[in-house]
């Protein structure tokens, strides 16, 4: 089965970097499209960013120019790179796989939790 496994999250100060990691098995992982979302408390699960098995990337406007996703299909990773961090980026980082094209549907990891602050 489909197991995605996040890692990398952890205790950082305001304009710190960090980078996430999210090891994926059972699954053909060069073909597929990876995305990231965080759930912060008290608010909805948030849309980060994506990557198409072509490597084409969108980002959600409130990280854009902040946040860079990437992939290794030669180790089935897919990573986001965190810089200049705020304190409302504060919250549980998720990676996930859509099926049929829907991420509701799809494989999600356990979670990395994130936490900016001084």
């Amino acid at each position: 089965q489909v197991q995605l496994v996040e890692s990398g999250g952890g205790l950082v100060q305001p304009g710190g970097s960090l980078r996430l990691s999210c090891a994926a098995s059972g699954m053909i992982f060069s073909i597929n499209t990876m995305g990231w979302f965080r759930l912060a408390p008290g608010k909805q699960r948030e849309f980060i960013a994506v990557i198409s098995s072509d490597g084409d990337t969108n980002y959600a406007d409130s990280v854009k120019g902040r946040f860079t996703i990437s992939r290794d299909n030669a180790k089935s990773t897919v990573y986001l790179q965190m810089n200049s961090l705020k304190s409302e980026d504060t919250a549980v980082y998720y990676c996930a796989v859509p099926k049929a094209s829907k991420w509701y549907s799809g494989y999600w990891g356990q979670g990395t939790q994130v936490t900016v602050s001084s």
